[in-house]
Order: structure tokens, then C-alpha cells, then sequence
């Protein structure tokens, strides 16, 4: 009966690992976490999830969509740096309506396509898709004729959610967020050159005391959590200097 007891007890107590994860990871990551068990997820876009991390917010494991963003955490002390890893990849893409045809990526395609729309966008100074797709529209010579046409959101499934509600034409988001709704289209790919590559990292937190968050980021690059990305459209990791 002790035996039972404590057994009971134990699983009573058994702490959840909190993940604070970008916004674009939902669908593979909710599949993860329900594999894993005892996992509970808040989503939102990398910056926001970063600043709330530094501020002390009570997260055992941190997944963001910029390696940027992890760098500032790794240097302030807000996460264990020899726990970082990278455990996915991404293409960016511009999307419009599911009836939308393909489009060229130079000014007169996109204007014609745009009319008095505006492009969904990531916020472009604090979100990794709105980063990425400032970056990719200069050097593309895109930026001087868009800048004042973007619609700008505070994560990328915001602007997915306004081309797939046709309040934007056109919207710049990752290939995988194309899976997630049938009203929107995939209408050009980016040049992967054409942007600062688009990796996804994780790491512990320093404040974490949750011996499971090892674990789970290590079933995020097992065999079960690579397929669950895959499926939902990532890529692998990219090795250190792609």
C-alpha cells in the first residue's frame, strides 16, 4: 500500500515542461508535445516570446524561429548555452487567395497582383518571418516600392490568417504555414539566397529546474520528432554555416 502511495504521490507532483514556442511550430509541436506528455505549449512570434523569456516569464525550454534572437538570450544569461540546438529549417514563400494565380517576383508582377492590397507580413523589425521577408524584398529591389504596402502583424500566422481571410492580396510566410489552411496558395517561392537562412533553435532556460526539458528537446531531434516536422512541411537543421 506504502508502495502505492508514493507512487500516486509522485505522479501527482510531476512537474509539466512549459515551452514557449514560435508561433509557425503549432502543428508539428502540439503533435510533439502530445507524444511526449506532460508538455504545455504557449505559441507566439519569436521576439515577443524572447523578451517575456529575459523578463524572467516561467519557461522551462525556449523554441524560436531566429538564431538572432536565441544569441541575445545566450548572452544575457537567460539561457543554458550549451544546451542550444538547432532542430529545423524553413523556405520562405509569397502566398495569395486558393484562387490566386503564380506570380513573378519583380515590381510590376507583384503590383498588379497587390492592386490597392497591401503584402501580410511578420512586424519587420521584430518578427523572424517580417525580418526575413524585409531582408529578402532588398535584395530582391523589391523594398523601395513595398515598404509603404506591407501589412504589418505581430506573427506570421497573423498574416497568413489575413490572405486567407482576403483582408491582404499577397503575404510573405513560411512554405510550411501554406499546409495550414486550404484558402490560401503558395504563388512564389523566395530564393533561399536572398535571405539570412531560416533556422529554428531551442534551448533550456537558465532558470528551468525541470529535468525533462533536456529530454524534450532531445525527442525534438529524434526520429518521431524530425518525421513530425517533416509532415508539417519543415526542413531539417541546417548545418552550422548554410
Amino acid at each position: 500500500m506504502l508502495a502505492i502511495f508514493l507512487s500516486l504521490s509522485a505522479n501527482a507532483v510531476r512537474a509539466e515542461v512549459v515551452v514557449f514556442a514560435a508561433a509557425s511550430l503549432k502543428e508539428p509541436l502540439d503533435r510533439v508535445a502530445a507524444a511526449f506528455g506532460d508538455v504545455v505549449v504557449s505559441y507566439g512570434g519569436s521576439g515577443t516570446l524572447a523578451r517575456q523569456v529575459g523578463l524572467g516569464a516561467p519557461a522551462d525550454v525556449v523554441l524560436l524561429a531566429n538564431a538572432d534572437w536565441m544569441t541575445v538570450l545566450s548572452e544575457a544569461g537567460d539561457v543554458q548555452a550549451t544546451s542550444i540546438i538547432d532542430f529545423a529549417s524553413n523556405r520562405l514563400v509569397v502566398v495569395g487567395h486558393a484562387d490566386a494565380t503564380a506570380i513573378a517576383l519583380d515590381e510590376a508582377s507583384i503590383l498588379r497582383a497587390l492592386g490597392n492590397g497591401r503584402v501580410a507580413v511578420g512586424l519587420t523589425k521584430a518578427v523572424p518571418a517580417g525580418i526575413y521577408a524585409k531582408a529578402a524584398l532588398q535584395s530582391l529591389g523589391l523594398w523601395d516600392a513595398l515598404s509603404d504596402r506591407l501589412a504589418e502583424v505581430d506573427n506570421v500566422r497573423a498574416a497568413l490568417a489575413l490572405v486567407a481571410r482576403g483582408q491582404a492580396p499577397l503575404g510573405i510566410v513560411y512554405q510550411s504555414d501554406v499546409q495550414v489552411s486550404q484558402d490560401v496558395k503558395e504563388l512564389a517561392v523566395v530564393p533561399a539566397d536572398a535571405h539570412p537562412p531560416i533556422r529554428y533553435v531551442g534551448a533550456i532556460t537558465t532558470q528551468s529546474t525541470e529535468p525533462a526539458a533536456a529530454a524534450f528537446l532531445a525527442y525534438l531531434l529524434s526520429d518521431a520528432g524530425q518525421a513530425a516536422l517533416a509532415e508539417a512541411g519543415f526542413l531539417a537543421p541546417l548545418e552550422q554555416g548554410e
